[in-house]
């Protein structure tokens, strides 16, 4: 100390008391520290020495006894400058000047931070009262409130949406964003982003960016759904987790939006629309110009097409053609039984042939000498036949049939070529003539259904395909044929050899499928009676075509399969497209796929790189039609006098025939509950179509063209546009017509027969058909039984006021819920037959007084025969007609007489024969006697009763 030099410092530094407080948790205060207590001491409680040291002024504190200090000295109170502070201060110890600062409420860091406030102290004062009090200096006070981790972090947004293209790896598809409310740094910020969903190939930073891991594939997944959550500094989770969807957009892609593959189409709906909603898109491509094709595919449809299924004959009618076609592939039946063999598909009457058989044409189905005009049409189906390139495939040929092998005209195919062969028969001018016209298309052999006609106006021979002509592209010479007695065979799918082989046979078979083969001589029909028979009943169609707007072109192919369209605007283009339809006229179309295919050509402006539109393929699926159910009823039996049957007029056969066509129909009840599931009722409805062909048959034998005959006035059917055949098998109506015209032809079939005498009854058969055969009605049966008159011996005794007319009629009576049906007589009528024939007997018993036991006997035997009988069977609903006088010249009696009437026959009998004389009586008994076993064994066979027609 001795080395100090003393100084003098100027200015004396006042000490600040800056106090650093904690409150943390329950703590609510703040200690002043003892060495800030020298502060607060009176500047007379110590002494303050200066020296120079090192060449600072050091200054030394000596410190005065306190006990020579006043009260003074001690410190009583401290107090804060501010307002509404949360803080407070308290004295410990007046002597130290120890104090406290704390808090007097809680404090949340979250509402403030920090506080900042000044304190001073004050000593207790001086004098008696202790009035005169002094305060210290400011001093600052800083306080920072220490955080606690009570909140969680949450998440900007409750869900993250991104959109991202396949095929890319992304740097951050998107940013997901959370917050922490507590204050400090620590516990506020978030550290920490983690993705919860497990297994997907997504990514994420600490900064919340998502990113994929792979690329993306759409095909793969349209859409995926992760969950992501945070954690903050302190390592507290989010108290929920955020969505996140990314959804995978394909790579743009040239080509068609929005349209369906599979087209549902309800039979009867008109034209449907086939893409309403379709657009193109060009993924921003300039587009100059588009052109679009549409195509039905139906070509496995039937003959290429759905197309009407009538008979030719039906079709030739309702396209108005002439008459005289003749069917060489009619439906196989009793009438045309040379189609039987034949491979079939009875629904479109498709004929195929696998190079094994052939069918022959009887004799008299088509004229032996065509004339120098005629027509042969047909559909044909046919490929290439591997190893068979020099082998004729004969359709149609006309041969010898024996002796020699002279093919006199034929149509065959030969090395995918069609070939017409003609041979004309010999005359005056022996020179060559054309022979052969040979046709070289593609369409021969490209297993596709193609419509050919082939007109023959000699010597020009023309081929037309699919309604386009075709001109010979080779036609060869031949010299005629000489004429001989040899008979001709006319064969279909092969050619007959019936010389120069060992045994008769087919040669020269065809490999492929027939269909409506006809011939007609006469000139060929018009160019729209051609396109009537091949068009189809299906295609496509546009709706409204005045609405497809500005600068659309399009055209259809002659069967509506094919439809181009032109634009330079895509907007016209995609409103055009959505117009175009599906239709089908056909009440009952084929069910089943057809095929569609949509392709496109774009231009682009310059020569900038086009896009590429891919093709489009959709299907068009044609429902089944309702079945219907075609009923035909009417009387099934009734009797006619015999002389209705001789007179030209004849028997009207089906006066009330009606025909009616339901469909079953489902329907659930109207009150049904939502909860429950009642069945559904079934209930007919009546439909409205037409019809194809009726047959009337002819059953028990065919009809004697000497003596019976069917017959239909023709103007009945040409006013109705129907024809008919007429034969001994029956009565065939055909033609394409309503329902209704074919009841009106029906009601005016007659049936005559000119020697009724031997006829007891005929019956007849009615079958109809619709689509040659694809829905047929119920088989109707119709009996009519002949009248008999009955016919009374000249006698001045017979009572004429009882005698019969000369036929009867009998009421048919239905008896409904039997298998069989049968009418009972009119009571009136029995009785007068049994009458009369009691009063004949009586009158022929009575030529004999001394006969009459005899012939009494003889009666009593005779009504217990008819007695016995009458217990065999029941008569209750039988019609038996009479006739007494029919094949014997004596009477017989009724089956049915009382005592009552016995003894009136007596008395009768006694007044009548008083006069007659004995060798009459002798040579009367006789007749009787031999009538009686005559008329006796008659009406035993009469009581037989033929059950043997009787429809169970």
């Amino acid at each position: 100390m001795n080395s100090q030099l003393p100084c003098v410092m100027t200015t004396l530094p006042t000490p600040l008391l800056f106090l650093l407080a904690t409150l943390d948790g329950g703590h609510s205060g703040v200690t002043i520290p003892e060495r800030n207590k020298l502060d607060w001491l009176p500047k007379d409680c110590f002494q303050l020495d200066s020296y120079l040291h090192g060449g600072k002024c050091l200054a030394v504190l000596k410190t005065l006894a306190l006990s020579f200090c006043p009260p003074a000295g001690e410190i009583c109170a401290f107090k804060i400058h501010g307002q509404e502070l949360p803080f407070e201060a308290v004295v410990l110890n007046k002597t130290s000047g120890e104090g406290r600062l704390r808090a007097k409420s809680p404090i949340d860091c979250e509402l403030q931070k920090e506080y900042t406030f000044i304190i001073q102290a004050y000593d207790c004062g001086t004098g008696p009262r202790e009035t005169a009090w002094k305060k210290s200096h400011k001093a600052v006070v800083h306080i920072q409130v220490k955080d606690v981790n009570e909140f969680a972090p949450t998440f900007k947004e409750p869900a993250y949406k991104a959109i991202v293209t396949e095929g890319k790896i992304y740097d951050s598809i998107l940013q997901v964003e959370a917050i922490d409310e507590d204050c400090s740094p620590q516990y506020s910020q978030i550290c920490n982003y983690e993705i919860v969903t497990t297994d997907v190939p997504f990514a994420i930073d600490r900064n919340g960016n998502v990113r994929n891991t792979e690329k993306l594939s759409y095909d793969k997944q349209h859409q995926y759904e992760i969950l992501v959550t945070a954690y903050d500094c302190g390592q507290k989770p989010a108290a929920q987790d955020t969505l996140v969807q990314v959804d995978v957009k394909p790579v743009c892609k040239p080509g068609w939006q929005d349209w369906t593959k599979r087209i549902e189409y309800q039979p009867g709906s008109g034209s449907v629309p086939l893409f309403p909603s379709i657009h193109l898109e060009t993924c921003d491509g300039a587009v100059s110009s588009i052109q679009i094709t549409t195509e039905l595919q139906t070509n496995y449809i039937g003959k290429g097409c759905d197309r009407e299924t009538y008979s030719e004959k039906s079709l030739q009618k309702l396209c108005g053609a002439s008459s005289g076609i003749i069917d060489l592939l009619p439906s196989p039946s009793a009438a045309t039984n040379w189609t039987t063999g034949l491979l079939v598909d009875s629904s479109e009457m498709i004929f195929k042939f696998d190079g094994r058989q052939g069918a022959k044409i009887p004799d008299g189905v088509v004229p032996k000498n065509l004339t120098d005009q005629f027509t042969i049409t047909m559909w044909m189906k046919h490929g290439p036949s591997p190893g068979m390139r020099a082998e004729k495939e004969t359709i149609l040929c006309n041969s010898d049939k024996t002796e020699m092998n002279r093919h006199h005209y034929a149509l065959y195919v030969h090395n995918c070529r069609l070939v017409f062969l003609l041979r004309k028969d010999f005359d005056q001018a022996d020179t060559f003539r054309p022979a052969e016209f040979h046709w070289k298309l593609d369409q021969i052999c490209d297993k596709e259904w193609h419509y050919y006609v082939i007109n023959v106006e000699f010597p020009v021979v023309t081929l037309y395909m699919d309604g386009a002509t075709y001109e010979p592209y080779l036609v060869t010479n031949d010299w005629p044929i000489h004429p001989s007695h040899i008979a001709m065979q006319l064969t279909v799918g092969a050619c007959w050899q019936g010389g120069e082989v060992t045994k008769p046979r087919f040669a020269q078979f065809f490999h492929g499928s027939l269909a409506s083969l006809t011939i007609r001589p006469g000139k060929m029909d018009s160019q729209k009676v051609i396109s009537c028979l091949q068009a189809c009943k299906e295609g496509l169609d546009i709706n409204s075509l005045e609405s497809l707007g500005q600068g659309i072109k399009y055209h259809f192919n002659p069967s509506q399969s094919v439809l181009v369209m032109e634009g330079d605007d895509i907007g016209n283009i995609n409103r055009a497209l959505q117009k175009v339809s599906y239709i089908n006229s056909r009440q009952f179309p084929t069910a089943g796929v057809r095929r569609l295919k949509v392709s496109s050509k774009v231009q682009c402006f310059g020569e900038d790189v086009c896009i590429s539109i891919p093709d489009m393929d959709a299907y068009v699926m044609v429902l089944q039609a309702v079945e219907p159910q075609i009923t035909l009823h009417g009387t099934d039996r009734f009797w006619r006098p015999a002389a209705q049957f001789e007179s030209a007029g004849g028997v009207i056969l089906f006066p009330d025939i009606k025909i009616v066509s339901t469909f079953t129909k489902a329907e659930a009840p109207s009150d049904l509950k939502t909860t429950g599931t009642a069945p559904k009722s079934a209930v007919l409805e009546e439909m409205l179509h037409n019809l194809d062909f009726c047959d009337i048959l002819v059953l028990g034998g065919d009809l004697d063209p000497r003596q019976e005959c069917l017959e239909l006035n023709h103007s009945e059917l040409h006013q109705r546009h129907l024809d008919a055949t007429n034969s001994t098998a029956g009565y065939s109506i055909y033609g394409v017509g309503s329902m209704s015209r074919y009841e009106q032809v029906l009601r005016h079939i007659r049936y005559r027969n000119w020697h009724p005498a031997a006829l007891e009854s005929r019956r007849f058969r009615i079958k109809c058909s619709e689509l040659n055969g694809r829905y047929t009605s119920n088989e109707f049966n119709l009996e009519v039984s002949v009248l008999h008159e009955v016919r009374v011996p000249d006698s001045e005794h017979v009572n004429h006021l009882i005698a019969q007319p000369p036929f009867l009629q009998s009421v048919h009576h239905p008896e409904p819920q039997t298998s069989i049906q049968r009418s009972s007589v009119v009571p009136s009528i029995a009785t007068v037959v049994i009458i009369i024939s009691v009063c004949m007997l009586v009158f022929v018993v009575a030529m004999g007084v001394y006969r009459v036991r005899i012939a009494h006997q003889h009666f009593i035997q005779e009504t217990e025969a008819a007695k016995e009988a009458e217990m065999d069977w029941d008569d209750s609903a039988l019609t038996i007609t009479v006739n007494p006088m029919e094949k014997h010249g004596a009477p017989g009696r009724g089956e049915e007489e009382t005592e009552e009437e016995e003894e009136e026959e007596e008395a009768e009998e006694d007044s009548s024969s008083s006069s007659e004389s004995e060798g009459s009586e002798e040579e009367e008994e006789e007749g009787a006697a031999k009538g009686r076993h005559g008329q006796s064994g008659a009406r035993q066979a009469q009581l037989e009763w033929d059950d043997s027609t009787l429809p169970y």
